[in-house]
């Protein structure tokens, strides 16, 4: 199985936006979005040029998205 990449906070949130989420607010750094239809899922994205793997692993798992739902996604196949 392939490395998780190097990505953005930015680059996250549009990904998430391509599953119905979006932005409610930012606080500081991080950006909060929330899904737009039920069940109104929050999860908290910090706002950094690059983001740990552990944290887009636990965004990942918050959202429900497996490392191959993950790929397709990215990488648009």
């Amino acid at each position: 199985m392939p490395k998780l990449p190097v990505i953005s906070g930015k680059e996250l949130v549009k990904l998430l936006f391509k599953l119905g989420y979006q932005l409610d607010h930012q606080t500081g750094s991080h950006m909060i979005l929330r899904q737009d239809h039920e069940p109104h899922r929050r999860v908290t994205v910090p706002n950094h040029k690059e983001i740990a793997k552990g944290t887009l692993l636990s965004i990942m798992r918050e959202v429900g998205l497996s490392r191959d739902e993950f790929f397709k996604l990215y990488y648009g196949k």
